[in-house]
């Protein structure tokens, strides 16, 4: 609802949308949004994307 009556309600703003944390994603974030067992494979795995990928890693990961 708007607080101005009579005028639509605007969309909200992608910032108030969107929270992304402050720091990089460290490997641990890549496997919990992978939906893996947090084992030292699936670490490395996550290290091997995050070099090669950045931060791209995890939100590839994320819906």
């Amino acid at each position: 609802m708007s607080d101005t009556e009579g005028e639509p309600e605007l969309p909200s703003s992608d910032e108030v949308l969107h929270a992304a944390p402050s720091s990089d994603p460290t490997p641990e974030d890549v496997v919990l949004a992978s939906g893996r067992d947090m084992t030292p494979e699936n670490l490395e795995w996550a290290r091997k994307r995050l070099a090669e990928e950045g931060r791209a890693a995890l939100d590839k990961e994320l819906p």
